[in-house]
């Protein structure tokens, strides 16, 4: 395997960030949830306007993993106002950390992970903490491995159906 590079994207990315953001998504949820829930997460989440507008606010940062020439996952963190909801000023959002399925079980997830905690560092943040489906058993499991612990529960909305995220963070030293 080449090495994974790291590197911060910006609107110029718009069209990657979209296609993987499906394209991981949809490898990742599909076969748990209808083609109608799914269709209509990924309209809203993906489309020009909203991730154009994500990529324009000062408190979400984006990253691509890639392989050579290959965009192979993305990271979306979220600081201050932009958090989805605990608006914390001393903690930092993983968002997103979507890697493809191709890409499953090559450490990529993890380089996007220490993405997250050198940008938490970088902005001098107390904790990290996101949000992941119950049912998702790999991320959970790749969460707690990394010293996250659950602290809440909330609801996520895929379509019209919801779900139960539990909610995790980890300390920083």
């Amino acid at each position: 395997m080449s090495s994974i590079i790291i590197n911060t994207s910006g609107e110029k990315d718009l069209e990657i960030l979209q296609n993987i953001g499906i394209q991981t998504f949809t490898e990742t949820f599909a076969e748990d949830n209808t083609e109608e829930a799914m269709r209509k997460y990924l309209e809203e989440s993906f489309n020009t306007e909203k991730i154009k507008s994500e990529l324009n606010n000062p408190d979400s940062f984006f990253y691509i993993a890639w392989e050579e020439d290959n965009p192979i996952g993305y990271l979306k963190v979220n600081s201050g106002k932009a958090q989805t909801e605990l608006q914390d000023e001393a903690g930092l959002e993983i968002e997103r950390i979507y890697v493809k399925k191709s890409h499953h079980g090559k450490k990529v997830g993890q380089l996007l992970y220490n993405q997250a905690l050198e940008t938490a560092r970088h902005l001098n943040k107390s904790y990290i903490w996101l949000g992941v489906w119950e049912e998702n058993l790999r991320a959970l499991n790749f969460y707690r491995k990394n010293g996250f612990v659950e602290f809440d529960k909330h609801i996520f909305r895929l379509g019209e159906e919801e779900q139960t995220d539990l909610m995790m963070k980890k300390i920083l030293d």
